[in-house]
């Protein structure tokens, strides 16, 4: 062999190396393993590495094959020299945990904790000679890690420009992932692109690689910090982008402290990345708010969607929806189909246009103690109690929370004496941003997602648990799990809902939902407004969905708070496929995903909490989608009765999305259920124990 084709063929030994294996290769060029941690069944290995030139890295492997290639930590401050370079290794401890505990209310009754835990510091060895540490928790489906920063002298307060955290996909793989920064909230149409084409993303974002392997990036226990977002900065390598503020650092906080959970869940399939979710509570503290059996999930509905589609308004005037009539009219039909809760949005007074004021992106005016002379709150509360239902308070701050903190006690006091133990909260600030008193006193205009606002969303939270009230955020800071330390904070909007299936342009797509399931959802709960019977949006325009979708998801969108949002009318018009809205529950002992793809299908089947009822929800995209699942989580021995609502013969979003097939079937636990999904559709079916 002549020397030329020798070094072809080394060549093509080279070509033939994966790809991965030579990121990894480079990345860790020169740096040495100097602590690792496995998982408890040895399915992950975290390996803690520190460059020739001193810079602190981690790197993630799954069976001896590299998930995240050495990537590296640190931060910028705004007053101090950089935490970046110049480490040298100072110990290591670790520690193993194993628990099981029990959820308030959840997709799950119970949820195992099991992780082994790695704590490695770092000293500087030169310049200030400052510590940090790094406690990685890493379990058989996932890894956290999170900075702690001890009180030293040279750091008394860090003022965090940056936080310099980085993950390396060792693999190519393609992207889930909504841009952040190009408007002040999160709902946005999801972008599929390869890794190497993400931009500046929010969190989560989820990645299949291309072996096939299921990651989701994410954080958890957000409190008093800056919310992370993803920046692809070459390759791979996606960088940690702290959400900004008006007033300097991005984050500002006396040491000692430790920031959020980095997480990192790593799955073999779309369905085990939906479960290894429970990572993201797990990496939360316990609750400290004590009993709240006060909160009962339950479905509700509410004076809401009718604004939407422009028939009623905000707003005082001729079509004023909070009006005491139509609310009692409203409590009437709940108590009629066993609804638990009346969602009342306008009763207070600050809507109306004044001079050159808006509400919207201001709410400098609003009032929320004080009501609309047509609106009795004091009355309607008497009326709600007397048949059995509950008012669900609404406080829309138009992003301005230097009025809303003002009357926030006072706000929350009424509700409290009133018996309204649930308030929908509202963020609506766009262009402007939230309004914000700054260190100066002064009002700043900051992001929904820094430090400022998570504080105050934590706060608002902590108030409204000291009078058992549940707040629901709308146009929320992101979940990230403390509804495992505060369970009153029971659900929140942050992505597209239903709303946009009114006015949207566009309205959501009919992949957006199995897109949810592995985005979105991952953080927690989402109230999303399911089951619009109509499948009608403002001016008559056609809801890109079928009629069993709108059941399936119930079933499919977990939160422990359902709104049947539709009008009055559409239901009462709708008897047979209105009866799964009634019948579905809301609180879940167990939940299994029978099948799914990310933005394809996805397939759940849930038991309702204290019950052997089974419900299966499932949804598609654009085109037909066919499953065939085993009944073999039913009870055995049991015999049930399957409820069918699925897609008609002809159905399709496109030109015939009212075509249902309603059925039932006598089943067990040894039987199958082949189903189809229409384009644009899905299925929901309740299994109801005979014997």
């Amino acid at each position: 062999m002549t020397l030329f084709r020798l070094a072809f063929a080394f060549l093509l030994c080279l070509i033939a190396i994966p790809a991965a294996a030579q990121d990894v290769a480079q990345a860790a060029s020169g740096s040495k393993i100097v602590a690792s941690a496995t998982s408890p069944s040895k399915v992950l290995q975290v390996d803690v590495t520190l460059s020739p030139e001193g810079r602190v890295g981690y790197v993630i492997s799954r069976s001896g094959k590299p998930v995240i290639s050495d990537s590296r930590l640190g931060f910028l401050f705004t007053d101090a020299p950089e935490m970046l370079r110049n480490f040298v290794f100072a110990g290591q401890s670790s520690r193993s945990f194993d628990e099981t505990w029990e959820q308030p209310w959840g997709e799950y009754r119970t949820i195992r904790n099991r992780y082994n835990e790695l704590t490695v510091s770092f000293d500087e060895k030169n310049w200030d000679k400052r510590r940090m540490s790094v406690v990685f928790r890493v379990f058989d489906d996932g890894v956290g890690f999170r900075y702690a920063l001890p009180q030293q002298a040279k750091l008394t307060r860090a003022n965090i420009a940056e936080e310099l955290t980085e993950f390396t996909i060792a693999e190519p793989g393609e992207a889930w992932w909504d841009p952040a920064f190009e408007w002040n909230r999160e709902e946005y149409v999801y972008n599929r692109t390869p890794i190497e084409q993400i931009g500046t993303a929010q969190t989560p974002l989820t990645i299949r690689t291309a072996s096939g392997l299921h990651l989701s990036l994410h954080e958890a226990a957000l409190v008093d910090y800056s919310a992370m977002n993803l920046r692809r900065v070459g390759g791979r390598t996606l960088k940690a982008v702290l959400t900004p503020s008006s007033t300097g650092p991005k984050v500002s906080r006396d040491t000692p402290f430790a920031t959020p959970w980095r997480v990192i869940l790593i799955a073999t399939d779309a369905p085990s990345l939906y479960r290894s979710a429970q990572i993201i509570l797990n990496l939360n503290e316990p609750n400290k708010i004590g009993d709240v059996s006060w909160f009962k999930p339950e479905k509700y509905v509410g004076i809401w969607w009718d604004m939407h589609l422009d028939r009623k308004t905000w707003e005082s005037g001729p079509k004023h929806g909070a009006t005491t009539e139509y609310t009692k009219r409203m409590i009437d039909f709940a108590a009629k189909n066993g609804f638990g809760g009346v969602l009342v949005e306008g009763w207070n007074k600050g809507w109306d246009k004044n001079g050159d004021y808006e509400w919207f992106a201001n709410g400098s005016e609003f009032s929320f103690t004080e009501a609309y002379p047509d609106f009795d709150i004091e009355e309607l509360a008497r009326y709600a109690k007397s048949k059995g239902v509950g008012l669900i308070g609404h406080h829309e701050t138009a992003g301005n929370i230097v009025n809303y903190e003002k009357q926030l006690g006072p706000a929350l006091d009424l509700y409290q004496r009133l018996g309204i133990h649930a308030v929908k909260t509202g963020y609506v600030a766009d262009a402007g941003g939230i309004q914000a008193l700054g260190p100066d006193g002064k009002t700043h205009f900051e992001w929904h997602e820094g430090q400022t606002m998570v504080n105050h969303h934590l706060k608002v939270v902590t108030e409204a648990a000291k009078r058992q009230i549940a707040v629901n955020p709308h146009e929320p800071v992101k979940d990230t799990g403390l509804r495992r330390t505060y369970p009153n904070w029971v659900s929140r909007e942050g992505q597209r809902g239903m709303e946009y299936n009114a006015w949207g342009e566009p309205k959501n797509p009919p992949e957006h939902e199995a897109n949810l399931v592995f985005t979105r959802l991952i953080g927690g709960p989402m109230d999303f407004t399911p089951g619009v019977l109509s499948l009608t949006g403002k001016n008559n325009t056609p809801i890109l969905s079928t009629l069993a979708k709108q059941l399936a998801l119930y079933v499919v969108i977990y939160s422990p708070i359902q709104m049947a949002p539709d009008l009055i009318e559409n239901y009462n018009s709708n008897p047979q496929t209105f009866k799964f809205i009634k019948d579905v529950a809301v609180d879940w002992d167990d939940t299994r995903m029978l099948a799914g793809e990310v933005g394809d299908l996805a397939v759940f089947a849930r038991k309702a909490r204290g019950s052997d009822m089974w419900f299966i929800g499932a949804v598609g995209d654009e085109q037909e989608r066919r499953f065939d699942v085993a009944l073999d989580f039913l009870k055995p021995g049991k015999t049930y009765r399957a409820e069918i609502y699925r897609d008609g013969d002809d159905a399709d979003y496109r030109t015939n999305q009212r075509s249902i097939a309603i059925e039932q079937r006598i089943v067990t636990a040894k039987d199958r259920m082949a189903l189809r999904l229409a384009p644009g559709g899905g299925a929901a079916v309740r299994f109801v124990p005979l014997r």
